[in-house]
């Protein structure tokens, strides 16, 4: 078969709608692969092909790709694919192949905790999907006549592990790629030497193209950047812009005109849209936006991604103006929503750290206009805010930050504690120094060389999620689970620091576990942080060097 002269490639891990849910997928792509049978976790069957074996929904970085490539070639030189399909489109006549790597090795954040439960060196299924598709026998068979390429954001971890050789692979693409990618591609077809490595800058709005095919749930950016400065994010350091609205409505009508009936937003910050000065919120462009996707034919719900706790708190009246569509059109129903159909708004929100010292060192934009100081309080207020509008977030936390010491523990354990009874997830992961950083040359933490307060941490979050997710109802699988798996695996893995951290995920008697842990859930003591009436904004105007590095 003479196959296609270009072809993209997507694992399944990335490409799947699993359950319809986001988070769902990113923690299913964490299990180790040589379990995942036994866990009932194949990924590939909430794949889809189009009658012609090309990929029904891929991640939007590569439509973004395609798009690009089908303005310079023909269609019928252009595939599309999952791995299960590659020896169909890759052949003789292939000169090109690109493959999409969001988490291609599984060590960034969560996929490089959850895996290691099993043991150091335990592949999760992310990692073994694209594995199987560097080593592909159809891309082994023609490597010699075509040029392989590889982009995205995890593409930093193949240099990590200084895999580009072992796999072939011609050119690492960093960054953003609207400005080279069509380049490296015709140098490709055309026989070209490519360059080992190439590095993509933030392109003008104009040079990013709209989709032409479905993107994985739906989904259509709405921002790029952010400039909040956090030093452990690269995007984080790249100013916020905002697409056109008439761009992005072009892209959902692309979506729907494919079967797609959900479309997800896909923003570093939800509230950064169109923003004022200094990160002001821009709630009428916010309502138009919501309100204009909502009117498509076709959409039946809209979800949103990424946000900050900090605007929530400065404008609390955009959650009132966007639940209507955030949460009316939202895909997620829980019991404890007020909600007629119990429908939920689900919004992704870094808290991080409960430490304001923490917090000043490594993100204090994060909170602007508010001071480091007031972090506690903003995310106190923030998740009242939040929940009493039948928004409840997903909330990631950083354990092992470089200087981390047991008094910023406490203190994350005290917010962590003055949050047990609100509506949301939340969900530990370990400090990994991401290229492209400020911090990408700091020791990364491992699960291995956690304190027992950082144990706490961990399984007190998940103690959180198990009861919110079971419906406030102990569940018997965990209580019954976790003691096992700590005497067979878990004590020899990681020793008794995790042991009393454990049991208390696992429902013990807090009477008995109050003498071994840091907090007291036995209802002896009132937490030592409470919801503020309000948060005060402070004034900047007396301390210039803190305002401008907030905004750096």
């Amino acid at each position: 078969m003479g196959g296609k002269r270009i072809v993209l490639v997507a694992s399944d891990t990335e490409s799947t709608e699993y359950q319809r849910n986001t988070w769902r997928q990113m923690l299913m792509a964490t299990v180790p692969a040589r379990y995942a049978g036994l866990l009932h976790v194949d990924l590939n069957t909430y794949t889809e092909t189009r009658p012609d074996g090309q990929a029904k929904f891929v991640p939007h970085g590569l439509r973004v790709v395609e798009a690009l490539l089908l303005e310079r070639f023909p269609a019928a030189d252009v595939a599309v694919c999952y791995p299960g399909q590659m020896d169909r489109f890759i052949g003789e006549d292939t000169r090109a192949v690109g493959v999409h790597a969001h988490n291609p090795l599984g060590i960034a954040f969560a996929a490089g905790v959850y895996a290691h439960f099993y043991g150091a060196e335990v592949e999760p299924v992310n990692a073994d999907d694209f594995r199987r598709i560097m080593q592909h026998p159809a891309l082994r068979a023609h490597k010699p006549h075509l040029k392989l390429i590889v982009g995205g954001p995890g593409t930093w971890q193949i240099e990590h592990k200084q895999l580009q050789d072992v796999w072939e692979i011609d050119c690492l693409v960093h960054g953003e790629s609207e400005a080279i990618v069509a380049g490296l591609f015709a140098a490709a077809v055309e026989g070209r030497p490519l360059p080992r490595r190439v590095e993509g800058q933030s392109p003008a709005l104009g040079s990013i193209p709209n989709i032409r095919h479905r993107s994985t749930y739906g989904a259509v950016e709405i921002t790029r950047g952010c400039g909040r400065g956090c030093q452990f994010c690269s995007i984080a350091l790249r100013r916020g812009k905002s697409l056109p609205l008439d761009h992005i409505l072009a892209d959902v009508r692309a979506h729907v005109a494919e079967g797609a009936d959900t479309i997800l937003l896909v923003t570093e910050d939800l509230f950064l849209y169109e923003q004022g000065p200094k990160f002001a919120t821009n709630i009428p462009a916010l309502e138009r936006l919501l309100a204009a996707i909502a009117a498509v034919p076709g959409v039946k719900h809209v979800m949103v991604s990424h946000g900050t706790m900090s605007p929530v708190v400065l404008t609390p009246q955009v959650i009132d103006a966007l639940s209507p569509v955030a949460v009316g059109r939202s895909v997620n129903q829980h019991p404890l929503s007020t909600h007629s159909d119990h429908r939920y708004a689900m919004l992704f929100i870094g808290l991080e750290t409960g430490s304001p010292r923490l917090f000043d060192l490594y993100m204090r934009g994060k909170s602007y206009p508010f001071r480091p100081r007031q972090w506690p309080d903003v995310v106190l207020k923030g998740m009242e805010i939040l929940n009493r509008q039948n928004w409840f977030p997903f909330c990631t936390w950083i354990l092992g930050l470089p200087e981390e010491t047991d008094a910023d523990m406490r203190q994350s354990l005290d917010l962590l504690y003055a949050l047990k009874d609100a509506k949301w997830a939340a969900i530990p992961t370990l400090f990994v120094p991401l290229d492209g950083t400020r911090m990408s040359r700091r020791k990364g933490a491992k699960l291995f060389d956690l304190t027992e307060l950082q144990w706490e941490f961990f399984y007190t979050c998940w103690r959180y999620n198990i009861e919110f997710y079971s419906h406030r109802v102990r569940n018997w699988k965990y209580m019954v689970g976790l003691p096992i798996y700590y005497y067979l695996l878990g004590r020899r893995l990681f020793g008794r620091s995790m042991k009393y951290a454990a049991f208390r995920a696992a429902h013990f008697p807090e009477w008995w576990l109050r003498r071994h842990l840091y907090l007291d859930f036995t209802g002896r003591s009132r937490p030592k942080l409470e919801v503020p009436e309000s948060v005060p904004v402070p004034s900047h105007g007396s301390s210039p060097r803190l305002e401008s590095a907030e905004l750096s």
